[in-house]
């Protein structure tokens, strides 16, 4: 016990001035079993020891840090390390990748009902489904989930700003007057590029290779998130590693299973299960027609987020598939997105079209619709700037 708080004390000493993440405020800490979800590379680790070094002393051992990659848990229950803790007057428990125990949830659900007094919260995943397959625990966890950086706290980082963020309906009805305001201090065109290319991953903030850094984290997704989540065979690594590239090599762009299948050799269904892995694991997007949901075939496929297409060195990066990347990657969270008809591409919450316009395009603009402009400081009308929907978190 005692390497584990030194452990916990050594990283939460080292941890230098992470950027306080919006979803510190956003949760519910009253619960007793707390799920974190997010991509690997976003920062759970630091969002956890954040937590800990700003609710506790370094001499409270009422809290600990644990990461269940140490090897001493492949030979101590985690039952009954709780227990221990518990009974030397631990209360606060943070566990790190806690679907590297095997039968973690039945342990979870062990710890919740046998320590009355005990608060689990705990890093995952995005691949874990928390609540569908883990029925011990439904109704029990409070799941919440930790994306990268939005370009409003990228922003913030680089000019040591404290810009808030707005609400889509802001931003529909009040968007010529938010960017005056906020053009009036910095000017966000300087730094949306920058965003564009390595502001989603924490770890730009790093003193490395962030391009390396990013292919690492997206072979890592492949090969434990997914394989090991999924309990899929490591002889499938290859030619999931071979999909995912085709994929990143044609989105956004609409879906054809039955190339991909014979270009990887994999059955169609087994296209759209990896597909579905890969949307899982937070590295793409599926964009359906209104009525339409998986397992049905998406109409267009893109990547999860903007850093994800500069990860293909050997490819030209188009503009206008950045813009609308950025676009979907800022709504899908919290909105419905479809595909429109014709010169609508996207259709947000089943009412509100939208048409996203590159720097570089000659597209005239006509029609009842919304236009996104990419390089425009302040719009009007219903001509949005496009990088004022990265403040929508």
């Amino acid at each position: 016990m005692e390497s584990f708080y030194r452990t916990y004390r050594y990283l939460v000493e080292h941890l230098g001035n992470p950027v306080r993440r919006e979803l510190m405020r956003e949760i519910d800490w009253s619960h007793r079993l707390i799920g974190i979800k997010g991509s690997r590379g976003v920062g759970k680790t630091t969002f956890l020891l954040q937590y800990a070094r700003d609710n506790f002393s370094m001499n409270d051992r009422t809290c600990l840090y644990i990461n269940l990659n140490n090897l001493y848990f492949t030979d101590c229950a985690l039952v009954d390390f709780v227990k221990e803790f518990y009974n030397q007057g631990g209360r606060v428990l943070l566990i790190d990748q806690v679907f590297k125990y095997p039968g973690w949830s039945e342990s979870l659900r062990m710890c919740y009902d046998m320590f009355g007094e005990l608060q689990i919260i705990f890093t995952g995943s995005t691949v874990m489904r928390l609540k569908e397959e883990n029925p011990l625990l439904d109704g029990l966890v409070a799941s919440y989930n930790l994306r990268g950086f939005s370009f409003r706290e990228y922003l913030n980082i680089k000019t040591g700003m404290s810009f808030r963020s707005y609400t889509f309906e802001e931003i529909m009805h009040n968007h010529a007057t938010i960017a005056r305001a906020i053009m009036g201090r910095v000017n966000p065109l300087e730094y949306f590029d920058g965003y564009l290319h390595h502001g989603y991953y924490p770890f730009f903030l790093e003193k490395s290779n962030f391009s390396e850094n990013l292919i690492k984290t997206i072979n890592m997704i492949m090969e434990v998130d997914i394989l090991l989540l999924k309990q899929l065979e490591l002889s499938y690594l290859p030619k999931l590693r071979r999909l995912f590239y085709l994929i990143i090599k044609r989105v956004p762009g609409a879906v054809n299973v039955s190339k991909l299948s014979q270009e990887t050799q994999i059955s169609r269904a087994t296209v759209m299960n990896y597909i579905k892995c890969f949307k899982d694991a937070r590295l793409i997007n599926m964009l359906y027609r209104e009525g339409e949901s998986y397992p049905q075939k998406p109409a267009m496929l893109y990547l999860h987020n903007t850093n994800l297409i500069y990860s293909n060195r050997s490819m030209a990066v188009d503009r206008q598939a950045v813009c609308e990347t950025f676009f979907y990657h800022a709504l899908h969270c919290n909105h419905r997105l479809n595909m429109g008809a014709n010169s609508v591409r996207f259709i947000v919450d089943g009412e509100h079209p939208f048409r996203i316009i590159s720097q570089h395009s000659k597209s005239r603009m006509s029609g009842d619709m919304n236009y996104v402009i990419d390089g425009l400081d302040v719009g009007h009308d219903k001509v949005i700037p496009l990088w004022l929907f990265g403040f929508l978190y």
